[in-house]
């Protein structure tokens, strides 16, 4: 068996209501300025844990204007308050975007590097300062992972940074902080976190400890996320999500994403899609182009999301793309990329950008050409 890294949060709490931890827990630390990123919906719900820490004597400085697709120049903004106020801890209460900003203030606020040189694998030096997740959305699963991702605009593309030191030393995964996540957005994130599983688990450098996470991600998700979009309020199918979200984050540090998330970046780096949307148009075409590189490992995706055995391996895949198909139609995930407002005239430049990254294409289970990338746009015209 080959080797593989595991490395997590050395904390990661579950449950609805679990918030309250994440304040005791903070209480203990000794810190005394804590500086917050989030999003303005977001800040009514965490208020009342906020103003449990400064009556405890913490200083807390909230960042809340967060582009839903943060930019390098995004990112310096927060940066330069964090800094100003002499930031000694981070915390994150937010989705995906959200919870990669902490992660790169954390890591960068008193540090000499330059974030726009740190593009890639391994590259921050150091830890930086102590650091929680608190995810919104289910989602990213970015509360458990090492990666964190910002629109470079000189050169339109959405570019991952990725480094043990972006692993927060905390994760407090309250599936009650997404109750009041619009319908959408719960389409969106929980397609998202589908797709980290599926590519776990049908990635080259799949691994028998990561499967666990994948298959079992992907049951909970494809159980529960039409449920959750058509019910805010359902608390097992919210629960089902934020779990499903969080295996698949834990997928994202030894294995990664693959061809997906590299075809979705310029979706969103040129055309400002959100990332889970991307992700979701994108999902079944990238299926069918890689099942015939791993049939047995798609067929287990079917049956994981409780499609019937086929007569065969690749007959029993098909079902699990049209079961993909079925249910982004269902939370109402477009099936053309012209709904998106891409024109067709934009293919050659995404499928030239896309192949810049090698990241997460070299994960990919059959090789993708620049003629691949175009054909798989191309199929969505």
């Amino acid at each position: 068996m080959k080797s593989i890294t595991l490395l997590q949060p050395q904390k990661i709490v579950f449950g609805t209501g679990c918030i309250q931890t994440f304040v005791d827990d903070y209480r203990e630390l000794g810190l005394k300025h804590l500086f917050v990123v989030t999003a303005p919906p977001i800040l009514p719900l965490v208020e009342p844990a906020l103003a449990e820490l400064q009556s405890a004597g913490i200083s807390i400085k909230v960042f809340q204007d967060v582009m839903a697709e943060p930019t390098v120049n995004d990112f310096k903004t927060i940066l330069e308050s964090a800094r100003t106020f002499s930031a000694d801890s981070v915390a994150g209460i937010g989705g995906g975007s959200v919870l990669d900003l902490t992660k790169l203030v954390a890591a960068f606020v008193r540090s000499d590097q330059q974030v726009e040189h740190c593009f890639g694998t391994g590259l921050v030096k150091s830890k930086g300062l102590w650091f929680a997740c608190l995810p919104t959305t289910a989602g990213t699963g970015s509360e458990v992972s090492p990666n964190a991702i910002l629109l470079d605009e000189a050169d339109h593309l959405k570019k991952g940074i990725v480094s043990p030191f972006l692993i927060a030393d905390a994760a407090y995964v309250d599936p009650r902080l997404t109750w009041t996540v619009p319908a959408k957005v719960t389409a969106d994130t929980g397609m998202d976190a589908l797709t980290h599983c599926i590519e776990a688990y049908t990635n080259k450098f799949a691994h028998p400890s990561v499967d666990i996470y994948a298959l079992q991600g992907i049951r909970l998700i494809a159980a529960h996320l039409e449920r959750a979009v058509k019910d805010g309020q359902d608390v097992e199918a919210r629960e089902a999500m934020a779990f499903g979200s969080l295996y698949g984050g834990l997928c994202l540090g030894p294995v990664n994403t693959a061809a997906v998330h590299a075809l979705s970046y310029p979706l969103g780096g040129e055309f400002h899609i959100p990332h889970g949307l991307s992700n979701a148009i994108l999902l079944p075409s990238v299926m069918k182009f890689n099942m015939p590189a791993a049939p047995k490992r798609y067929a287990d995706v079917a049956v994981a999301m409780g499609c019937a055995p086929g007569a065969n391996v690749e007959e029993t895949a098909r079902r699990g793309v049209d079961f993909i198909c079925r249910l982004a139609a269902e939370v109402g995930i477009p099936d053309k990329l012209i709904a998106l407002g891409i024109p067709q005239t934009a293919v050659p430049r995404m499928a030239k950008a896309a192949m810049g990254v090698q990241r997460l294409l070299k994960n990919n289970p059959r090789e993708v050409t620049e003629q691949d990338a175009r054909d798989i746009y191309n199929s969505l015209y």
